[in-house]
């Protein structure tokens, strides 16, 4: 491993904080960027929106970061999506965020939003201030925004139609003056990078090496493909941009064509009750399975590993991590065309993809699958050599690459 970075690096977390009578506790992966990122440089300064009351279930204390959070200093900045929220505390955000920026050696910063998009304020400072910025964003917020409008209620609905475009024009805006775009996926990348100088490819996943699945097992994985139902599996939040609807009509049409299936579900949302209710409806419930959260890594490796499909509907132009941790577990991925799918299974095939909302397409291609056990099991073959390229270690080391490159 090349040394550390002496200069100091200022970046933005988006997820927040959570502050508790037993000390602040950060999401587990963001943890685990943080681990990384010090692992290149000697001295990070991290901006976090904060929150007071008890943390989420993947929440864990900051301390389990471990030694390296001693050359971290976190900068707590207010949780302030809502316009109201965001307007009473801008200009006290602002000041803090330009005495940050004068401090550091290098700054770089995640956007993703509209009103209390800290990230945003910051590139917008760093212009100001005549100091060249990275930028990474990971989805296409604006049109994910846009594309989800109708599923939401009337509110909702009325926020996305006066902000996605007003959303889209300050990425655009911010990316142009950046000196280095790094856009998590090709769905991401192909975005935003006519409009970047200098535009990179980078990916945001938090797997170890380790967390491949072990060729013992692959054999005994495409052995198990040779017969009984066929195994489909989903890890994810249950919202409209994960087309969880669309996922379950596709569960129903599977059924009427007589394909004998198990599938889950794994992960909580707004759209869960409605799930559920349809796949009663269809008299399904024996079939299908909907453990809702579930935190324990170990138990979602297992149930990946065992799924023998990974069937995805996703709606909006994002870039999925749980595509690659499927392909790492070689579970075909077999869902909606989009860049970043494509992208991931463009050098040995390992899935399948249909044209966006294509319902019954998706349905005959997982029934095709079905029939064809000796093309599944190749398919798992192939999937595993697509997730192959990916780990944490690889990918964080790239984007500091970049940044010590170009800033």
């Amino acid at each position: 491993m090349q040394a550390r970075d002496d200069r100091r690096l200022l970046f933005n977390v988006t997820v927040p904080l959570y502050r508790t009578a037993e000390g602040l506790w950060l999401e587990d992966q963001a943890c685990n960027g943080l681990r990384l990122w010090a692992e290149h440089f000697a001295a990070l300064t991290v901006m976090m929106p904060v929150r007071d009351g008890p943390p989420p279930p993947a929440w864990r204390p900051i301390e389990t970061v471990g030694p390296s959070l001693e050359r971290i200093r976190i900068v707590p900045l207010p949780w302030a999506w809502r316009p109201d929220q965001f307007l009473r505390v801008y200009r006290r955000t602002r000041d803090t965020i330009r005495a940050e920026i004068a401090a550091a050696d290098m700054v770089s910063f995640a956007i993703g939003g509209l009103f209390g998009d800290w990230g945003a304020v910051a590139c917008r400072e760093a212009y100001r201030m005549g100091r060249p910025y990275g930028i990474w964003t990971d989805r296409v917020e604006s049109e994910g925004v846009r594309r989800t409008a109708a599923s939401q209620p009337w509110r909702r609905r009325l926020m996305a139609r006066l902000t996605h475009r007003p959303m889209a024009w300050l990425e655009r805006h911010l990316i142009r003056r950046a000196a280095l775009g790094m856009f998590h996926g090709k769905e991401t990348y192909d975005t935003y990078a006519p409009h970047c100088r200098r535009p990179e490819l980078v990916h945001d996943i938090h797997i170890a090496k380790s967390d491949h699945i072990p060729a013992g097992m692959l054999a005994e994985k495409r052995a198990g493909a040779a017969e009984g139902p066929l195994r489909i599996g989903y890890v994810g939040r249950a919202s409209a941009m994960k087309g969880g609807l669309d996922w379950v009509a596709v569960l129903r049409r599977l059924a009427e064509a007589g394909v004998a299936f198990r599938a889950f579900w794994l992960g909580d949302g707004p759209d869960l009750p409605q799930m559920r209710d349809r796949i009663a409806e269809a008299g399904l419930d024996d079939h299908v399975e909907f453990p809702g959260f579930v935190n324990d890594r170990a138990e979602i490796l297992a149930r990946l590993r065992a799924a023998q499909v990974f069937l995805f509907c996703h709606k909006t132009p994002e870039s999925p991590r749980c595509l690659i941790e499927a392909l790492i577990s070689a579970t075909p991925i077999v869902g909606y065309e989009g860049a970043f799918a494509r992208d991931l299974i463009a050098a040995h095939g390992g899935g399948r993809l249909v044209p966006l909302g294509d319902v019954g397409a998706l349905a005959a291609e997982t029934a095709r699958l079905a029939g064809d056990r000796a093309g599944l099991a190749a398919l798992m073959d192939a999937a595993g050599r697509d997730g192959m390229p990916f780990n944490d270690e690889s990918v964080f080391r790239h984007r500091c690459e970049l940044l010590r490159r170009h800033l």
